[in-house]
């Protein structure tokens, strides 16, 4: 997939294609490891957070429930509020995490089976009606997770930043501009996301 990826993206953007020969082969590969839950909770805690710090606090809510990988829905839902507070989420992550849990039982978020067979359209509607979790919090699920090859998080201040980098613009472009300009990338906007990010490295 990676060489079908970069061989239509290098034909049909003669700037990016300079940005992918400089980088070298793509290494994005996604985590399919555990479930569309525990993700989004993970997603959850990382969100405006550097990565050291994220993972530290991720480690210290997995750490609430020894003897478990990963706690259940309704391990979270059973937790006081100031127990996931002590590890470190705030306020309104710990909410958003308890609103995960519950939207798991419930249904709205879905099983990993059945989340595999929805479109990235159908996902990022279920998973933006759950507190705390927007359209971006779902892209990086659907690219690093579910490992979805047409994605553009055209908010992400890295993918945005690494464009306005590549293409020698002065300011950052808007997420519309980005969704405009990224339309020749289709069906490989994970791919083209990716190598705009490493434009940072």
């Amino acid at each position: 997939m990676s060489e079908e990826a970069i061989a239509h993206l290098s034909q049909a953007d003669r700037v990016l294609a300079q940005l992918i020969r400089k980088v070298g082969p793509c290494l994005w590969a996604p985590d399919r490891q555990g479930t569309p839950f525990r993700a989004l909770v993970k997603a959850v805690t990382y969100q405006q957070l550097n990565g050291t710090a994220a993972k530290t606090i991720f480690g210290r809510v997995k750490g609430l429930y020894p003897g478990k990988r990963f706690p259940r829905p309704e391990d979270i839902l059973a937790t006081p509020d100031e127990q996931l507070r002590g590890a470190g989420l705030s306020r309104a992550k710990t909410a958003a995490i308890k609103d995960i849990a519950a939207k798991t039982i419930d249904g709205t978020v879905p099983t990993s089976r059945m989340i595999a067979r929805l479109s990235n359209e159908e996902i990022i509607a279920r998973l933006t009606s759950i507190r705390g979790v927007g359209p971006w919090t779902v892209e990086m699920l659907l690219m690093f997770k579910l490992g979805r090859a047409d994605v553009l998080p055209s908010t992400d201040y890295g993918v945005r930043k690494g464009f306005m980098l590549t293409y020698a613009l002065a300011e950052l472009p808007t997420p519309k501009q980005l969704l405009e300009h990224g339309e020749r990338w289709r069906p490989f906007r994970s791919y083209a996301s990716w190598y705009l990010w490493r434009a940072l490295d």
